[in-house]
């Protein structure tokens, strides 16, 4: 009867140890999940903007242009200029910094039924998954609001060396008839791997042509001094970091 026992209570040992070796794993490769993180919606994430945004990454990700607060941008510093059409919102939106999301909300929420319902609206006030994807700190960049508002949905292309500039000097272009949006070089890497964090972390879909495309980039284009110092920042907020910048962060010594 005792040997009975002991199988019985070391049967049930082993569970809990693999029960607890289990919930170890998942919180460990599952950033949402980590009890030492800290993710917000997409209002408190705008609210934490600034301690990353600060000294030498205060900057707008299509143009680099350097701006002092959200309705003040040094055009010079780019030698940026709005798009010659004036009758467009986007051409008022020129003067001021919108928190653009690299991921767009559209590619993040359209497969919910929360979107299918509402749209963005719909899935920010009944959805935790989309409020968690639409305030990542990862996926969120200072941009010009006229290019914001231009890319719309607007998937990341590549299609021509010299693009024909639309934006001053600035390398960003938006083909609005293909519905397509070309960065500038010095961002490829970095948008390639936004994207790779989101699909890794809240199964962001990849089509199999943007899955080459920046698999591409993230080869021509490695981490940046830059994109390390805003992972760090952005542990320091979230509690989490993008694996495919840590990783060439800490190969690189750039941490």
């Amino acid at each position: 009867m005792i040997n009975k026992f002991k199988t019985i209570a070391s049967k049930r040992i082993t569970v809990l140890f693999v029960f607890i070796v289990f919930v170890t794993l998942l919180l460990l490769n599952n950033p949402i999940l980590a009890q030492n993180t800290k993710h917000y919606n997409y209002r408190g994430a705008s609210r934490q903007m600034e301690k990353i945004y600060h000294g030498e990454l205060r900057e707008t990700i299509y143009c680099g242009c350097e701006y002092f607060d959200k309705k003040h941008i040094n055009f010079e510093s780019c030698e940026f200029k709005p798009r010659n059409n004036p009758r467009r919102k986007s051409f008022v939106r020129a003067n001021r910094i919108e928190w653009e999301h690299i991921v767009t909300a559209h590619n993040m929420g359209h497969f919910l039924e929360c979107w299918r319902e509402g749209g963005r609206k719909n899935c920010s006030n009944k959805d935790e998954k989309f409020d968690l994807m639409e305030g990542d700190l990862h996926n969120l960049y200072p941009a010009i609001g006229e290019i914001n508002g231009d890319r719309g949905n607007f998937m990341f292309s590549q299609w021509s060396n010299e693009p024909t500039l639309m934006y001053g000097s600035c390398e960003t272009v938006v083909d609005f008839k293909l519905k397509k949006i070309q960065p500038r070089k010095e961002v490829r890497g970095l948008i390639a791997r936004v994207h790779f964090y989101m699909e890794k972390t809240y199964g962001i879909r990849l089509s199999n042509q943007d899955r080459r495309l920046f698999e591409a980039w993230d080869k021509m284009y490695p981490v940046t001094a830059k994109e390390c110092l805003r992972d760090e920042r952005i542990f320091q907020i979230q509690g989490d970091r993008n694996p495919f910048v840590e990783k060439q962060c800490l190969e690189n010594n750039l941490y």
